[in-house]
């Protein structure tokens, strides 16, 4: 019995049957005979069938030998169901790997046939050695290709219909591979100490179709020492040889002592010499002659040159505009210039006055250097009742040539100003001045403002002082006594936020701002203290820390590595500031080189949070970005102009320079107040942008909408990691109404009030208690407790050398701790450290506030103020 599937219509069942007949009686089989018999079966016929099992067909036949039954025919109806049971899933492998997709046909009766399609074409698994699909309909390709790549559909069919599932895209991609290292590279300093470096490139292979960038640096670079050029010398002469036949005799010497080595200069001069050794008795048949044409010549060309010299002189005193007293340095100086008083007769309206009181408070409306003013200027200063002889009063100086230097009101600054800190100069007057002089100073300080919205400037003069930027950690310390008696210069402190000439090598990066201080032509006795915040997490093993400095425009040069021993400058690293003791001003910018992948950059995560346009619209701001007070200065300005609002206090992320990227994702949004748009949950960074970032404030932008503007409160986590690395998690809490939130104090150290100090008030030693330790210290002790002791107890444990080369060496080692201690002022740890070291019974921190100023009154008396 033969049964099929009903597809709609009818199903034939077929019935065969063997009727044997007798013949003869004996019983022999002599004929056979099939009889065949169809019966139709409608679908409508098995679709009404409601028994225990499925509609089934029998065929019976009978004769007189009796009756037999045929097997059952089960009739069902075909039939292919759309969805399939398992989809095919797109993969990401790497090349060379296995390839396993899964697909489960849908239900059907009859059962479906399975069949592969890649890019809309059969796979062919009989031609293809690598491909497989005989398990369980699965496609199975052993070792990725390039050529594998591709959509992938897998197709079901019966005699019902035919599906197709959906497409799996299956990407075969290649990680990056380095190559070979190159040869190292020559010693870049021709003597002395300098570095090698090579490098290798991501290229064998390079990464494809996604693949992973090679893990590790791409530059090593290690130590190396050249051999200095060693010039030659000559040895000392040989003795005379014998008189020859023409009267003569020599002597030799060779360049031997030393010879030359390295590529050093041969030894100058002759190597032999002769002379006549017979005192001038030997017979020479050659004429002395007098050559008249030459001494003539000669002659002509002296009187020639004589001339000349009379004209020009007498030509530059016929164009002369000045007296003999009065010069102009403008050109020396490059605009910035010192000025002081002449003595003048009684009555002069320029003579400050001697009964001028010290607290004198002067309100200044320009930044920049002190210039000597012209006779409109000259009309102004008479005027001005700052030379007159009251007490307790506030006066804003203010000429046209002050004015037209075009200063906002951000860069003035109130404070109490000593009489000594005006310029003096016993060999210039001071209301002269040349005009093309005032033009070019007006425009060097126009671009120094235009260039530099950070910065502040200030007079400092033989007392010193201490000049910050406030809220960006930069500070510039100027000690007593480095600016010369009578002499004053206009210090100014800026950050060169937007425009940098700095090239970064290699993996180089930026630690913290830079910094410009100047004027570049003022000279200093003892040096100043510079201090510039960094963002590395300092550790010598990881970290090759070294100060550039700017010599022309385009062109920096090293100063000194951190590590190095040097005598040109000192350099200490705090964990969060780097405190330089420098003898020139100039442009500087605190570099670093990491030497592993273990190395850590500091970042600052900040949270900002405002309205939108859209009324049920709420904007978060995710910055991160270097952990100095400058860059936090810049997310600060950015949110301002924005109506932002800050979230959470700033939390510390350690970023590690494995080339990982960040990934920052808002998590625990209510999930009936707020939603967050699509596609913004998760964001990620590339390593190089958060790792060479300085120029602008690093940030993700998160949209968070209300359901209903009933929904006031705001509550979320911000989660920031590092792949591979660290994370740190942010608590949101919040009112979105203003007037409902709570302030959160933006900086740790408010020194807003005290940008420029000056003089005593400056310093937290006061400086009875300084010349004390410096006399103490600077005098050597047989048991060794002298200034190397006092930078000991105070964590000064290197390049001692560099103290030694001064006068004083306590007072540089003073000067930089009153550098390090800006903010603290931690008399109690240096009190201590004297106690310990047992040479003085330091009180430092008990003294009473009558005694500092008596110490400081004492120390304006012997200052002649």
């Amino acid at each position: 019995m033969r049964a099929g599937s009903v597809d709609g219509r009818t199903a034939p069942c077929v019935c065969l049957g063997l009727l044997f007949a007798l013949l003869g009686g004996a019983g022999t089989l002599q004929g056979l005979m099939i009889r065949e018999a169809y019966i139709n079966v409608t679908r409508q016929q098995v679709e009404d069938f409601h028994g225990p099992e499925d509609y089934w067909c029998q065929c019976v036949a009978w004769s007189l030998l009796g009756t037999s039954k045929s097997r059952k025919a089960s009739v069902r109806i075909a039939y292919l169901r759309k969805n399939f049971e398992q989809d095919p899933q797109g993969n990401e492998v790497p090349i060379e790997g296995m390839i396993v997709l899964h697909c489960r046909p849908p239900e059907g009766v009859p059962s479906a046939e399975v069949e592969w399609l890649k890019n809309e074409e059969p796979v062919n698994a009989e031609q293809d050695e690598n491909i497989d699909t005989r398990a369980d309909h699965n496609l199975i390709i052993h070792q990725a290709r390039l050529s594998d790549s591709g959509n992938y559909t897998c197709t079901a069919s019966n005699i019902v219909a035919k599906r197709r599932s959906l497409s799996a895209t299956v990407v075969v991609y290649v990680n990056g591979g380095w190559s070979s290292w190159t040869a190292w590279s020559d010693c870049n300093a021709q003597c002395g100490r300098g570095m090698q470096k090579r490098s290798r490139t991501c290229t064998n292979p390079a990464p494809l179709n996604g693949g992973a960038f090679c893990e590790g640096m791409s530059v090593q670079k290690i130590t190396c020492t050249s051999l200095c050029p060693m010039d030659g010398a000559w040895e000392v002469w040989s003795e005379w040889s014998i008189c020859s036949p023409e009267c003569e005799h020599l002597r030799i010497r060779e360049c031997t002592s030393p010879p030359p080595r390295n590529g050093g200069k041969f030894c100058e001069g002759p190597n032999q010499e002769s002379e006549n050794c017979t005192e001038g008795l030997c017979i020479q048949d050659i004429e002395n002659t007098t050559d008249i044409a030459l001494y003539s010549g000669l002659g002509a060309a002296v009187i020639a040159v004589a001339v000349i010299v009379i004209g020009v002189t007498l030509y530059r005193r016929s164009q002369s505009e000045y007296g003999v007293d009065v010069i102009d340095s403008s050109a020396l100086t490059g605009g910035f210039q010192t000025f002081n008083f002449k003595t003048v007769r009684q009555g002069n309206s320029l003579l400050l006055n001697s009964s001028m009181q010290p607290d004198l408070t002067v309100s200044r409306t320009y930044s920049g250097p002190i210039c000597l003013q012209d006779p409109i200027d000259k009309e102004l200063m008479t005027e001005s009742s700052l030379f007159n002889p009251l007490s307790d009063i506030k006066v804003k100086v203010q000429s046209s040539f002050m004015v037209s230097l075009g200063v906002t009101e951000h860069s003035e600054y109130h404070r109490k100003t000593h009489s000594g800190t005006f310029p003096h100069d016993n060999n210039k007057t001071f209301n002269a001045v040349h005009a093309k002089n005032k033009t070019a100073y007006i425009q060097n300080i126009s671009s120094l403002s235009k260039q530099n919205e950070m910065r502040a400037t200030s007079v400092f003069g033989h007392l010193g002082g201490r000049l910050g930027i406030p809220n960006t950690g930069v500070s510039l310390l100027i000690p007593q006594g480095a600016i010369p008696e009578e002499t004053s210069w206009d210090i100014y402190l800026a950050i060169n936020h937007d425009e940098s000439s700095l090239q970064l090598e290699g993996s180089e990066i930026l630690l913290g701002p830079e910094v410009t201080c100047g004027p570049i032509e003022v000279m200093v006795s003892t040096p100043f203290a510079l201090t510039i915040p960094h963002c590395a997490d300092v550790n010598s093993e990881h970290w090759n820390i070294h100060l550039k400095k700017r010599k022309h425009p385009g062109k920096w040069e090293e100063v000194m590595s951190v590590e190095e021993e040097t005598t040109s400058c000192y350099c200490l690293l705090d964990p969060y500031a780097c405190h330089i003791l420098l003898d020139s001003f100039g442009t500087y910018a605190l570099i670093g080189e990491p030497l592993s992948d273990c190395s850590v950059k500091e970042l600052k995560v900040v949270v900002f949070g405002c309205m939108s346009c859209n009324s049920l619209d709420y904007s978060l701001r995710v910055y991160c970005v270097d952990n100095t007070p400058c860059a936090f200065q810049d997310v600060i300005s950015c949110e301002r102009h924005q109506g932002g609002q800050l979230l959470e206090e700033p939390k510390l992320l350690h970023f590690k320079g494995n080339t990982f990227s960040l990934q920052i994702s808002v998590l625990d949004i209510p999930p009936f107040l707020w939603r967050i748009k699509p596609f913004t949950a998760c964001q990620e960074v590339p390593f190089s942008r958060v790792w060479c970032n300085n120029k602008q404030p690093l940030h993700c932008a998160f949209s968070l909408e209300r359901y209903t503007p009933a929904t006031t409160q705001l509550s979320c986590k911000i989660c920031v990691r590092q792949v591979k690395g660290h994370e740190q998690i942010l608590q949101i809490q919040t009112s979105i109404l203003e007037n409902e939130r709570e302030s959160i104090t933006f900086f740790s150290h408010d020194d807003n009030n005290f940008p420029v100090q000056m003089g005593p008030q400056a310093f937290k030693i006061p400086y009875s208690i300084r010349q004390r330790i410096c006399a103490t210290f600077d005098t050597p002790s047989a048991k060794g407790k002298d200034w190397q002791m006092l930078a000991q107890k105070n964590s000064i444990n290197r390049n001692l050398s560099y103290f030694a080369t001064h006068h004083s060496p306590s007072a540089v080692i003073l000067d930089l701790w009153e550098a390090r201690h800006q903010h603290d002022g931690d008399l109690d740890s240096l009190a201590c450290a004297l106690e310990e070291i047992g040479r003085t019974q330091s009180q430092i921190s008990n003294l009473t506030e009558t005694q500092m100023e008596e110490s400081n009154f004492s120390y304006s008396r012997q200052n002649g103020l």
